[in-house]
C-alpha cells in the first residue's frame, strides 16, 4: 500500500470486478473431451500406464509432458495383468493437476459390488470419461496364480454405468445421491471387412450407451478407410479415435503384431523401420504421416496414441501434429 493515498485505497473504481460462482467457473473452464469430439477439431488422446509406485510425483512425471498437448489421457487398470498404482486414484491425480483423464476400469479384478463402488467413487471425484474393459488374463502377468473375477462382462458394466448416470440408480434399484456425468467409450478392433461382414458387436456397444470409440493399434490407413465406410453403411457412426504408435524399431513392430491381439501394422511400415538409419525418428515420421492420412477419413475424429515402453515419444508426436484438420 506504499505510495497510495487513503482515497486511492478505498476507491472501488480502481478494483477489478469480483467474479464469483458460476461466472468464475465458466471463465476458467476448459473444453471437455466430449465437447471436442462434438466439434470439428482433430482430437488426440494418449495413454500411460500408472507407475509401480505409491508416489503421485512418479505418476505426474509420466503424465505432465502431455499436459496442454493431449486432449485427454487414458490411465490403464493393471495393464498386462500386473500391479500398478490404481487407475481411479491415478485419474483423480491427473484431474487435480489439469489433465483430463479417461479412466480405464476392467472386469478382471473386482466383483459387481466393488465395480459399482468404483464407479460411484469416480463420479464423486469428478471423473467423467470411462473406457470399460475385460482386462488381461492374470496368467499373462507376473502373478499367474492370481484369481480372475469377471463377475461382470463389459456389456454388463457398461449398463451399470449408464443406469448410474441416467437414472442415479444401482442395479438393485437403490437410488444414488449426487450425479455421474459419465462419457463412455467403447474399445474396438478394426478389421479389413469381408463381404457380408456387419459390426454387430460395436453396434451393441453403441446401443448400450457408448458414445465414442478408441481402437487397438490400426496403422494401415487403407484398412481403416474401408472399415469406416462399412460402419457408415450400417449406421454406426460414433466418433473414432484410431490407435497408433510411434514405433521404435522393426523388432518392436513385429512383436506388437505377434503379441497384441488385433494389431495392424503393414509390412511397408516394418520395411521402412528396418531400412532407417534412425528407426525411432522414422517411427515418429511414420506416425505423423499416418495421422495426416487418417484425418482425411470420414468418421475418424482423431487418434489414440499408445507407446508401451516409449511413452516419452508421445509428446513429441503430438507437437508435430499441430494443425492437422479433421475431414468434414
Amino acid at each position: 500500500m506504499d505510495g497510495m493515498t487513503p482515497r486511492q485505497v478505498g476507491n472501488p473504481k480502481r478494483r477489478p470486478p469480483l467474479e464469483m460462482g458460476q461466472e468464475l467457473e465458466n471463465k476458467n473452464r476448459m473444453q471437455t473431451l466430449k465437447e471436442k469430439l462434438a466439434g470439428d477439431r482433430f482430437v488426440i488422446t494418449a495413454e500411460i500406464a500408472p507407475p509401480v509406485s505409491c508416489a503421485a510425483a512418479d505418476l505426474l512425471a509420466k503424465a505432465s509432458p502431455l499436459k496442454g498437448l493431449a486432449d485427454a489421457v487414458n490411465v490403464t487398470d493393471g495393464a498386462g495383468a500386473r500391479a500398478h498404482l490404481g487407475s481411479v486414484a491415478a485419474a483423480s491425480i491427473l484431474l487435480q493437476n489439469g489433465i483430463e483423464p479417461i479412466l480405464q476400469l476392467t472386469c478382471r479384478d473386482r466383483n459387481r459390488i466393488a465395480l459399482q463402488c468404483e464407479l460411484m467413487g469416480a463420479a464423486a471425484l469428478g471423473i467423467r470419461n470411462l473406457l470399460l474393459l475385460k482386462g488381461d488374463d492374470p496368467k499373462q502377468g507376473d502373478q499367474p496364480d492370481a484369481k480372475p473375477v469377471f463377475d461382470y462382462d463389459t456389456a454388463a458394466l457398461t449398463k451399470v454405468a449408464v443406469v448410474l448416470r441416467d437414472k442415479s440408480e444401482l442395479p438393485t434399484g437403490k437410488k444414488v445421491g449426487g450425479h455421474a456425468e459419465f462419457f463412455i467409450a467403447a474399445a474396438d478392433v478394426p478389421t479389413d471387412p469381408k463381404p457380408g461382414w456387419e459390426p454387430k458387436s460395436l453396434k451393441d456397444k453403441v446401443a448400450a450407451g457408448c458414445a465414442f470409440v478408441q481402437t487397438q493399434f490400426s496403422m494401415d490407413a487403407a484398412v481403416v478407410r474401408r472399415y469406416m465406410a462399412r460402419l457408415a453403411e450400417h449406421g454406426v457412426t460414433p466418433p473414432f479415435l484410431i490407435g497408433i504408435s510411434p514405433l521404435r524399431s522393426a523388432k518392436s513392430a513385429r512383436w506388437m503384431r505377434e503379441k497384441l491381439f488385433g494389431t495392424i501394422i503393414p509390412d511397408s511400415t516394418v520395411e521402412r523401420l528396418e531400412a532407417a538409419a534412425d528407426p525411432a525418428a522414422e517411427g515418429k515420421r511414420l506416425c505423423l504421416e499416418l495421422m495426416q492420412e487418417l484425418a482425411t477419413i470420414p468418421g475418424v475424429a482423431g487418434v489414440h496414441i499408445m507407446a508401451p515402453g516409449n511413452e516419452a515419444a508421445i509428446a513429441d508426436v503430438i507437437r508435430d501434429a499441430a494443425g492437422i484438420k479433421r475431414a468434414k
